[in-house]
């Protein structure tokens, strides 16, 4: 791919909320520009190349891509919509120029789009609104224009970025258009705004040459690899620089290989200007976030502020009757090289060592985040336990402060009122409500992020899975006092074994049961859910004394009701604060964190003393 000019060169980032379509939108840029050949197969969301990204049907990381329109190069960055990943969005947009931002015409402006919003227009970015899936039914896209534009004002755009241009599109049948009502027969007029809207890079290609990284991806041969753009100057593959650390400390460094983008393929280059989007090897202490420099003039670049985690939870060693039976990393060691790998590339991630040599702290900026850590470690074959998540107190001005979460919440109008009682009794704060022309009610609540942990499976029930829920951070407040968050107890198992139909019958007259007959389990594993508060400890492993004697109708075949299997994300928000869950590659158990009922017993009576 030749590179012309800076002139040639256009740098964007496609951002929206969750499931509004931008990597549908970059599937139909790829294949309109010429990328694949036409007999060629497709795959569906071509850029969520991660398993876990294509079986939720999210964005987690994000990822860079190239495609030339009119002999201009569009570098494109397919970010992630979920609030919880903005960490990826906030660096990301020190790579681009503009914004494509994209929006449901049906659902309008969710909690990421004023996030990434609000940090596009402190870095000073070009925006261009697309208003997608103007085919969907019950589409109002004049009406999420005006909220665009509402929302634009809120947070302080400038003249310049408050006319933006808006072009209306389906990602899915691929087709735009810059007037709602002449639908189009392709992308041509989002290239064209595109291109005509996003100012060129700017800088001097004979300056010294400089790279900020915003990213750090890995490759098993040439290693750590180091992604950026050029700020200034140009840079050769095998040209010596200077790294600066955020720490002020600098380091002599050697680019081994140079790639630039195209298509969607890192492809090795010899050189790269101002502009550019490169990736480079040959820094094996990079971080996000450091400038590369020409030894001749060291001038590292500031680089954006990522918001602080507002979740933490504590990972563990599996020390359980079961450990080590299916994970091949168990020990300390094992997990602390792991999390801290993940600290080095996942930037609004912290991980910190404990009192203890087997537990480690890991803060994230909520509950999926952290939950899709644990589950890329089991599919990498790690075995441990974690705590429930907790939120991260801070003192402000000799204030107790908690994070306070933005909550918006789409239900027919008949949930309402169920939906309003339940976000209350957690402390929620109703900001905003509107009828919208579909029958379904917009609300919007402030409320601790304590009362969002668990709130999801009970919005659910409570809406009879209709209703629509997203939140993200929005700032820090005083403590709101004690929420009653969890109304139910825990079945807990009376001893080792199996769980065998016998028990198991006569367990679920108790409550709710989280396994089957055959499951092996042990002393202290949470086997099921009570409705009454307290937790009761049923022996699953009983099975029927054997006599002569029989009885009509008492020795027909026992019936069980099928058990609830819980998600990742169901046990995180399920267990109590001395509950955990065991995590390993085949299996996930919650347990007690004292398995024996009397040392649960002897730590309540300890609690109470004090």
């Amino acid at each position: 791919m030749a590179i012309g000019p800076q002139e040639n060169i256009r740098n964007i980032a496609i951002v929206a909320h969750v499931d509004h379509g931008k990597t549908t939108l970059v599937d139909q840029l790829l294949r309109q520009s010429g990328v694949f050949r036409e007999n060629e197969a497709l795959t569906d969301r071509v850029m969520d190349s991660n398993d876990l990204e294509r079986e939720r049907g999210i964005t987690i990381l994000a990822k860079n891509t190239a495609v030339i329109y009119k002999n201009i190069k569009i570098n494109i960055i397919d970010t992630p919509g979920h609030a919880d990943f903005g960490g990826e969005v906030e660096r990301i947009l020190m790579m681009v120029d503009g914004i494509v931002l994209l929006v449901d015409a049906f659902e309008g402006c969710m909690p990421q789009t004023r996030f990434v919003l609000r940090k596009a227009f402190s870095l000073g970015k070009t925006p261009i609104v697309v208003v997608n899936k103007v085919d969907r039914p019950f589409a109002r896209p004049a009406e999420v224009v005006d909220e665009i534009l509402d929302l634009f004002i809120d947070l302080g755009a400038d003249d310049e970025q408050i006319e933006f241009p808006v072009v209306y599109a389906s990602g899915r049948d691929g087709y735009s258009s810059l007037d709602v009502k002449t639908l189009g027969d392709d992308m041509v007029p989002l290239f064209e705004t595109i291109i005509n809207t996003v100012k060129p890079p700017v800088g001097d290609p004979y300056a010294p040459a400089q790279i900020l990284f915003s990213n750090i991806d890995a490759d098993e041969y040439v290693g750590k690899i180091g992604i950026g753009r050029v700020e200034r100057g140009t840079v050769m593959a095998g040209q010596q620089m200077v790294l600066c650390h955020a720490d002020n400390t600098t380091q002599n460094v050697k680019i081994g290989k140079l790639y630039q983008f195209e298509n969607l393929r890192r492809v090795e280059a010899l050189s790269a200007s101002v502009g550019d989007i490169i990736a480079v090897s040959g820094f094996a202490d990079l971080n996000i976030g450091e400038t590369a420099c020409s030894p001749d003039c060291v001038e590292p670049l500031p680089f954006v502020q990522i918001d602080e985690p507002t979740v933490s939870m504590m990972f563990m060693v599996n020390n359980g009757p079961f450990a080590g039976r299916d994970g091949k990393y168990v020990t300390s060691r094992n997990i602390r090289e792991r999390l801290f790998k993940e600290a080095e590339t996942n930037v609004a991630m912290r991980v910190e060592d404990t009192d203890s040599s087997d537990t480690f702290k890991v803060s994230g900026r909520g509950e999926l985040h952290l939950s899709i850590l644990i589950e890329t470690m089991r599919r990498q074959n790690f075995e441990f336990m974690v705590s429930r998540p907790q939120v991260i107190y801070k003192r402000i001005d000799g204030v107790l402060c908690e994070p306070v979460e933005l909550l918006m919440i789409e239900v027919p109008a008949d949930y309402v009122g169920a939906v309003m009682e339940k976000v209350c009794s957690r402390k929620g704060e109703l900001l905003n409500m509107d009828q919208r022309s579909t029958g379904y009610s917009h609300l919007e609540f402030r409320i601790p992020a304590r009362g969002i942990m668990g709130y999801r499976s009970e919005f659910l029930t409570d809406t009879n899975g209709n209703g629509i829920m997203n939140h993200i951070f929005d700032s820090y407040q005083p403590y709101k006092g004690d929420i009653q968050i969890r109304q139910q107890g825990s079945l807990i198992a009376f001893e080792t074994g199996e769980a065998v139909t016998y028990g198991l019958y006569n367990a679920q007259e108790r409550g709710k049961l989280f396994i089957g007959a055959g499951t092996d389990v042990y002393e202290g594993m949470i086997v099921g859910c009570s409705p009454k508060a307290e937790d009761i400890v049923v022996n699953v492993c009983k099975k029927k004394h054997v006599t002569n004697t029989r009885a009509s109708g008492s020795d027909d075949a026992l019936r069980l009701t099928s058990p609830t299997i819980l998600s990742l994300e169901q046990a995180l928000e399920f267990i109590a604060e001395d509950e955990l869950v065991e995590v390993t590659p085949h299996f996930m158990r919650l347990r007690k964190t004292l398995l024996t009922k009397e040392a649960r017993i002897k730590a309540q009576n300890k609690s109470k003393a004090n």
